[in-house]
C-alpha cells in the first residue's frame, strides 16, 4: 500500500481582493475539481479549501501569506493551480 501524495506551498496573495467573495468562490470551485483534501492556512488557522464560507473566515487580504496543503492523487496539481490562482 502506498502512502497518499502530499503537496505544500506558501504563497503571497497578489489578487487585489484577497480571498473575499468572488475569489474565495473561485478558489473553492477550483479546489473541488481535484481528487485531494485541500487546506488553506493563515496565521495558525487552518480551513477546508473547498468551503467558501470557511475560506472567508480566514480574512485573507492582498499581500497576506497563506499555506496551501493537499493530500491525495491530485495533490501536486491542485497546489500548483491554486497557488497560480491566488498569485494572479
Amino acid at each position: 500500500m502506498t502512502s497518499p501524495t502530499r503537496s505544500h506551498r506558501e504563497v503571497v496573495v497578489t489578487n487585489a481582493s484577497g480571498l473575499h467573495a468572488r475569489p474565495a468562490a473561485d478558489f473553492a470551485a477550483m479546489a473541488a475539481r481535484f481528487d485531494a483534501d485541500i487546506h488553506v492556512s493563515k496565521e495558525r488557522r487552518n480551513v477546508d479549501g473547498k468551503s467558501v464560507l470557511l475560506l472567508l473566515t480566514l480574512d485573507v487580504r492582498y499581500g497576506d501569506s497563506v499555506s496551501i496543503d493537499a493530500i491525495g492523487p491530485d495533490a501536486a496539481r491542485a497546489v500548483e493551480a491554486l497557488c497560480e490562482l491566488v498569485a494572479s
